[in-house]
């Protein structure tokens, strides 16, 4: 039996930004009807080659053939004119727009001079039942659920007649139930002859739904297997050039004193809309509490509101006894508060300032880092150098500026400078692997554990449920701005926590 036809081929491409060789003499290609998964490390080029192949950016070197036929791509229009599409990981739909005017959004249909909604709307609901993606061209977009808005980014590409589609992370924001709606509609498509490449750091996923795999790492592709031929463990591997330990390592818990209390806490979002409604639950030192749930549904004006950075509308924060509600960051901080927060760069790191100043940026004012008002240089350094040994901080110096580091590395000069200080309570670690690579999320998995381990509570906010289910003692479901369900994670399943972030209110088992 022949193999199928190639219908996306790059060649030896190069793509070099001022310091970095982001592809490194790269070959890639795709297969009509397959899905071909692409896996790398952060920095390790998937995107720089995805964004090459869409016009995003130029090569310096190399070449490009859909259908065997030489094509230079010089914008997206060149791709789209290809038959190539992409879904961004980042949704790029208006709201306030119907799914039919977002589809046809820079490709209008007009009948005398206005728009012609109805051909539009027929063309999408052609290609929705075609393709089983249940789409309504007339619906809002705004209201719609993610996976829906998801469903309209791919109606957009085949409306545009594409035969190639790449999905960026397309399941990072999605339930368990939806991840495996949009693994159906990515098998029906390529039974109908699209071809997929499918960018994702889930290995569970590629091994699934892949037909072929190719893992990048620092610019080079390392290798091409099927899923048959290999493992999570192998694939992790070659991501990262060492053997990764892809589950977390933990003892049954021992639950001690409350250290968290939360009490009818409601919070108004920068809109002023109330996005956290009426909220209660406790956190006991030694234990880790999980909060799962779909981004978007309350959880980053909760953390917020627990760690100073927006004032709570009505309720109660106490920790380790203490009432804080509506405290500034420095005396929740001060009271042995830890936060890993969901934005590193806006809300955990001055990227101006050095990873020695960024390490010390809890307790500068304090002895040893001052003394009488005075900054101390000596001790600064020696602190940085003894945490960027301890946690493993990939740094050519404590003097480089926090912001030319890697994300992962990024992530750990916070976790370093949050989990290294002694009168630590309470850890809020909102999205703390969110971008990482494998190797960057063991090790962050890792220094979660221990802090549970010496008997301190853990708030653990994450929209990964894998990472939610691996870390929890105990899972708390937020939908809408409420609780709608906390479980033991050991007496719950994926599908069950799926229904309940999808606003499936079913009383547990």
């Amino acid at each position: 039996m022949s193999e199928p036809k190639i219908v996306l081929e790059a060649k030896g491409v190069t793509k070099q930004f001022p310091g970095v060789l982001a592809n490194d003499n790269v070959d890639f290609d795709l297969r009509k009807g397959e899905i071909h998964a692409l896996l790398g490390e952060n920095g390790a080029g998937k995107s720089t080659l995805m964004n090459l192949i869409y016009g995003l950016h130029h090569p310096d070197k190399g070449e490009i053939f859909v259908n065997g036929k030489h094509i230079a791509i010089h914008s997206p229009n060149d791709s789209i004119a290809a038959g190539i599409g992409m879904v961004h990981q980042h949704f790029m739909l208006i709201p306030v727009f119907t799914v039919a005017e977002n589809v046809m959004l820079g490709d209008e249909t007009t009948k005398r001079g206005s728009l012609d909604r109805v051909a539009v709307a027929a063309k999408i609901n052609k290609i929705s039942k075609q393709y089983g993606l249940d789409v309504d061209a007339n619906a809002l977009v705004g209201p719609l659920p993610v996976g829906i808005q998801q469903r309209v980014e791919i109606v957009k590409t085949l409306y545009r007649n594409a035969e190639i589609v790449i999905l960026d992370e397309p399941t990072a924001v999605l339930t368990p139930q939806e991840a495996e709606d949009l693994f159906r509609i990515m098998r029906d498509l390529t039974a109908r002859g699209v071809s997929i490449i499918f960018i994702t750091h889930k290995l569970k996923e590629v091994l699934a739904v892949a037909d072929r795999i190719t893992v990048m790492r620092a610019g080079r592709v390392i290798n091409t297997v099927k899923p048959s031929e290999t493992d999570s463990a192998q694939l992790a591997n070659m991501m990262v050039g060492r053997q990764v330990i892809l589950t977390v390592n933990k003892k049954d818990h021992e639950a001690a004193e409350e250290i968290l209390k939360v009490e009818g806490l409601s919070v108004r979002d920068q809109r002023d809309l109330e996005t956290v409604h009426n909220v209660s639950f406790t956190v006991r030192g030694g234990e880790v509490l999980g909060i799962a749930g779909v981004q978007g549904n309350g959880q980053t004006e909760l953390s917020e509101a627990l760690t100073g950075l927006r004032s709570p509308t009505s309720g109660k924060v106490t920790i380790g006894g203490k009432d804080l509600t509506g405290k500034p960051p420095r005396i929740i901080t001060e009271a042995g508060l830890a936060h890993i927060p969901e934005d590193r760069q806006r809300h955990g790191l001055v990227l101006s300032y050095t990873v020695a100043d960024n390490m010390a940026l809890c307790d500068y004012y304090q002895i040893p880092f001052s003394v009488r008002g005075v900054i101390q240089p000596k001790a600064l350094d020696e602190n940085s150098r003894k945490l960027i040994s301890a946690y493993d901080v990939r740094t050519p110096s404590p003097f480089v500026n926090a912001g030319k580091l890697s994300g992962g590395n990024q992530q750990k000069v916070i976790v370093a400078r949050e989990l290294s200080r002694g009168n630590v309570k309470l850890v809020v670690a909102n999205q703390p692997t969110r971008g990482l690579d494998v190797g960057s999320i063991e090790y962050i998995h890792s220094e979660i554990i221990k802090m549970r381990d010496r008997g301190v509570a853990v708030l653990l906010i994450s929209a990964e449920l894998d990472e939610i289910m691996a870390l929890s003692d105990r899972i708390a479901v937020m939908y809408r701005g409420q609780i709608v369900a906390i479980v033991d994670s050991k007496k719950t399943t994926r599908e069950q926590l799926g229904l309940w972030m999808a606003g499936a209110h079913v009383e547990p088992a």
